[in-house]
């Protein structure tokens, strides 16, 4: 998705068709359509404001919302695994879905501790 227009450009246009200008004109000189000069205008008159919506969510709302109540729940219940976890919730869900919570909390859990040694082994015949 392309970044909105800045907030100050978005001012100076409003000004100039307040001050009288035509929107076509206006529209030529800062290379913006007229469409966007029309909902401008319009989320001014709604608002009061023409300030982009900066912080909004794209995709639909997880099924898991609160996330400190899921905290809570996966340190008690972060010995079972992932479809276990799902069977346990007070909801259907999946256990894609409580994949997907576990990381936006940042649950890890790691399943065995890794013993590596590192280097070479020795053949049983010294050359």
């Amino acid at each position: 998705m392309p970044s909105p227009y800045s907030d100050d450009l978005r001012q100076k246009v409003l000004d100039a068709i307040d001050n009288g200008y035509c929107k076509t004109h206006v529209s030529r000189l800062f290379n913006i359509s007229r469409n966007t000069i029309d909902l401008w205008l319009k989320r001014r008159e709604e608002t009061g404001s023409v300030s982009a919506i900066r912080a909004y969510r794209r995709g639909p709302q997880g099924k898991i919302a609160d996330l400190e109540q899921f905290r809570t729940f996966a340190s008690e219940h972060g010995h079972l695994t992932q479809k276990g976890m799902a069977a346990q919730w007070h909801e259907s869900i999946s256990d894609h879905t409580i994949s997907k919570a576990l990381r936006r909390i940042g649950f890890t859990r790691k399943k065995r501790a890794m013993a590596i040694k590192s280097g070479m082994k020795r053949n049983s015949k010294p050359s």
